[in-house]
């Protein structure tokens, strides 16, 4: 190993360090939720105990002892703020959590491993809020989404469209004539499958995008790339070698943001979610009531719930402090089944 390598490895040792501190940080916030007090004398001491005895290498248990002391510290410090959390699935660096930070930029936000992990944290009080993709234009509704909104009583309090980018990710200084094998989530790939036919390289598939981003910059794998958002280059330290690579100029995926509260602030688009019986005409009933009363809808959608019935998601322009809306609403209650105003909200185009 020369000294260039033992560089590089130092480097990428450095950014671990630093992704592990951060994600220390944020069990940190999320222990805060579930602990009567912030000041916890005796588990400092535990685990400063328990470090200093175990330790062998070759940093004395002084300075581990210091070094753990401003990190507590640190973490103490953090746990005093009134910061808020937004949980998304997958991993820093995924469009989610890009979502995540057009929404609201003073969010914390923190990866989860699956979507039903982000439903539970919010109804339990863990996170403030979750966001979660529910439709692409490319790749249509995420069904595992969709499911679990039929039965979440949590509430849409916010929307995202985001105009995916996918960027061409690889190792710093690596020869782009040298890249054979690109790694992505399944659908990333999908999305730039003529751009790789075009350069003949071989989609290997990842659970995630920012993984597979991950992934490429530790195991430091030669003659591959990745697919993913800017973010995940920024985080893995890794350079573009090409921007915008998506077969089709409109790759929008839609997201929703939920919380355990109401919308306090007036929005201007409804999500409703019903069911209607099982009767010739039920659903255009319910459709010709927001049609008098000129409502435009922007999405409707069925969604399997129990055999042999069905959920309907429904989306229309406007605010539930409206008469008029408040008054289709009443209306569609009363020809439906299981009707629920899930949410009014205002919803941010990215581009």
């Amino acid at each position: 190993m020369n000294l260039k390598e033992i560089r590089e490895n130092i480097d990428l040792l450095d950014s671990k360090i630093l992704r592990l501190l951060n994600h220390r940080m944020e069990l940190a916030l999320m222990a805060k939720r579930l602990k009567p007090q912030i000041e916890d004398r005796e588990r400092e001491r535990e685990l400063l105990d328990r470090i200093g005895g175990n330790w062998k290498g070759l940093i004395n248990a002084e300075l581990i002892e210091r070094i753990y002391i401003e990190i507590i510290n640190e973490s103490k410090n953090l746990q005093q703020k009134d910061n808020k959390l937004i949980a998304f699935q997958g991993e820093h660096g995924a469009y989610s959590e890009v979502a995540s930070r057009k929404w609201n930029s003073d969010l914390i936000p923190v990866p989860c491993s699956g979507f039903a992990e982000i439903f539970e944290g919010v109804t339990s009080g863990l996170y403030d809020y979750g966001i979660v993709p529910v439709e692409n234009t490319l790749g249509g509704s995420v069904d595992q989404v969709n499911r679990l909104l039929i039965n979440t009583d949590l509430n849409v309090v916010g929307a995202v469209e985001l105009l995916i980018h996918h960027c061409l990710l690889t190792l710093p200084g690596t020869d782009y004539r040298e890249v054979s094998a690109v790694y992505s989530h399944p659908q990333a790939l999908a999305q730039c499958r003529y751009f790789l036919a075009r350069n003949k390289l071989k989609p290997v598939q990842h659970y995630n995008t920012a993984g597979a981003a991950r992934m490429l910059a530790e195991k430091k794998l030669k003659g591959s790339a990745a697919i993913g958002s800017r973010l995940s280059a920024q985080l893995y330290n890794l350079e573009i070698i090409k921007e915008d690579i998506e077969d089709l100029d409109r790759n929008v995926t839609r997201f929703l943001v939920l919380s355990k509260e109401e919308n306090r602030e007036e929005g201007d688009k409804c999500s409703v979610i019903f069911s209607t019986e099982h009767k010739a005409g039920t659903l255009f009933r319910v459709l010709e009531v927001f049609a008098r009363k000129n409502i435009n809808l922007t999405r409707i959608e069925s969604i399997p719930n129990e055999p042999g019935s069905y959920a309907f998601f429904l989306d229309f322009m406007g605010s539930n402090k409206d008469d008029k809306v408040v008054k289709a609403l009443e209306e569609a209650e009363e020809i439906t089944t299981d009707f629920k105003l899930m949410g009014c909200y205002k919803e941010r185009k990215v581009v």
